[in-house]
């Protein structure tokens, strides 16, 4: 059996749960036009994502991200269309994609074959500083939100946006809180340094990072400092790897942050993926080739991370449909297995391997809802407002 063969094997029983999948914002370019984009077929011309390279690629449960940019007026109801996008692909899909809630739909979900589909929101900006409308993203059925997406918020600092109010505010620290009572996992992906610290001395349930890699590997904001990964045994949480190549190459750091400069003074905006947007990065790459992220890359990252939070505390969360550049041998959701392939070759187990892309990932949701199971027999939804807390 090849290593190639091994590691398909190896999915089949203990699937990927993917952490950050932003296909939702995909679909919303068309206009959410689900007959232009059908994921039961292949989409490689249009899409990271589809139905049978998430079969071809062992995933056994995806977060869905329901994404939406910070710099949007309408950001709660664009949201909600997010949500909405999911749910018409679950009711569109039901023989493939399976809703999940609970750790325990996870599980019954792979027991059918179907592919467990959970939510994510991407940055706190989605609730409008509103502790109502978090609570309902939870009864939507979103279970996790990451604090921050690029820009900061008045509660939060980002990773890729000047220091604000230094981490978390009192209001951001009851965020938490309240994330916690629900059940709703919190995500330091795209979070400053000092938000990831505030969050863990805040939370008394795991978190997570849905899409982070390893800032001694690559120093990028967006990764996770060493002393952060240190405290997951602690909290219980799980840090998953990303695939980008701007956060897991540092010759793909520098390159990116001169292809971001061409879009802007073009009067484009530096996540901007249209067809426009795009001419201008290839014209870009012709003159200035990029470099190229490998699967080996990611894998140095999973070795660090190993290394300072231990196995217990990894999995993955590939960014695909979020990202314009993948790595060689991770182009699409079916590249998994060549990833798990290579960490065989390092070396890692078969049980290393089972806590990596399926065992930690459910674990950190079951445990989030033991957590919240008793915070809310011992306390009421609170109501704090950012004013009333941050004055």
């Amino acid at each position: 059996m090849t290593r190639l063969e091994e590691a398909r094997e190896l999915l089949r029983a203990f699937p990927v749960v993917d952490g950050h999948n932003d296909l939702p914002w995909a679909l919303r370019k068309v206009g959410y036009d689900l007959d232009a984009r059908d994921i039961a077929v292949a989409q490689n011309t249009h899409l990271h994502t589809d139905i049978p390279r998430l079969r071809e690629g062992g995933v056994g449960a995806q977060y869905w991200s329901v994404y939406v940019r910070s710099d949007l007026p309408d950001a709660v109801p664009a949201t909600l269309e997010q949500i909405d996008c999911v749910r018409q692909l679950l009711e569109r899909y039901p023989a493939d994609l399976a809703p999940a809630l609970t750790a325990a739909d996870m599980e019954a979900a792979r027991a059918g074959g179907r592919i467990a589909s959970l939510m994510g929101a991407e940055g706190g900006h989605s609730i409008g500083c509103s502790l109502g409308t978090l609570r309902g993203l939870y009864e939507l059925g979103v279970r996790y939100m990451t604090l921050t997406h690029n820009d900061n918020i008045p509660w939060a600092d980002s990773a890729t946006d000047e220091p604000n109010v230094g981490g978390l505010s009192a209001f951001g620290r009851e965020v938490v809180r309240e994330m916690n009572r629900l059940g709703m996992l919190v995500d330091l992906s795209h979070v400053a340094a000092t938000t990831m610290r505030d969050a863990l001395d805040a939370s008394s349930a795991p978190v997570i990072f849905s899409h982070s890699s390893s800032r001694a590997v690559c120093d990028h904001p967006r990764n996770i400092p060493d002393d952060v990964l240190e405290r997951l045994p602690g909290n219980g949480g799980v840090a998953m790897v990303t695939f980008v190549p701007k956060f897991v190459l540092q010759a793909a750091v520098d390159w990116t942050a001169a292809a971001d400069e061409n879009l802007r003074a073009h009067g484009f905006h530096h996540l901007d993926t249209g067809e426009e947007a795009m001419k201008l990065h290839r014209a870009f790459e012709e003159r200035n080739p990029r470099p190229v992220a490998t699967v080996a890359t990611v894998a140095d990252h999973l070795d660090h991370m190993r290394e300072a939070a231990g196995v217990d505390h990894l999995g993955i969360g590939g960014d695909y449909d979020g990202t314009a550049f993948t790595p060689d041998g991770l182009g699409d959701v079916s590249g998994y297995p060549n990833l798990i392939a290579e960490l065989l070759d390092r070396g890692w187990s078969r049980a290393d391997l089972a806590k990596l892309t399926w065992q930690n990932s459910v674990r950190v949701l079951g445990a989030a809802e033991d957590v919240a199971r008793g915070l809310r027999a011992s306390r009421p939804a609170s109501n704090a407002t950012i004013e009333s807390l941050d004055g």
